[in-house]
């Protein structure tokens, strides 16, 4: 996928296994998954996880949310998209990468590229956040 003018490499990533609380290279959970993207478009987010989803991580996130801009309308590349698989957390995140598609991985599936406008995905969509202390222009 394209952020500015060069070509992000994201295409190793497909395939790689989940691994609840892994931190890559051979395999990621969700958190750490969107982390590894985002880094790869010079952008380093936090390093908190959401490998056990529970009330304390919701707050641990919730806390930082001032520090995300929740984006309307087309959402710029990247950005996060937060999930609410289950329950009433949001407990899963995926990077949005243009085009109507995003990457994530779950516990069900390796990395893998799929489409936001899939029924499954699409009412399950809390929301599109890019982090406030960076500059998309």
């Amino acid at each position: 996928f394209h952020r500015g003018d060069y070509m992000l490499p994201i295409a190793d990533l497909i395939g790689k296994p989940y691994i609840d609380g892994a931190d890559g290279p051979e395999g990621y959970d969700c958190w750490s998954l969107a982390r590894e993207v985002f880094r790869r478009a010079g952008i380093i987010l936090p390093d908190y996880r959401v490998a056990a989803v529970d009330a304390s991580i919701d707050a641990q996130i919730n806390k930082q949310r001032p520090d995300w801009v929740r984006c309307e309308g087309e959402p710029p590349v990247p950005a996060l998209i937060v999930f609410r698989l289950e329950g009433v957390y949001a407990n899963h995140v995926g990077v949005y990468i243009g085009g109507g598609k995003f990457i994530h991985i779950f516990e069900k599936t390796s990395a893998c590229i799929d489409r936001i406008d899939r029924p499954l995905w699409k009412r399950k969509i809390e929301g599109f956040y890019i982090p406030g202390w960076v500059s998309y222009g």
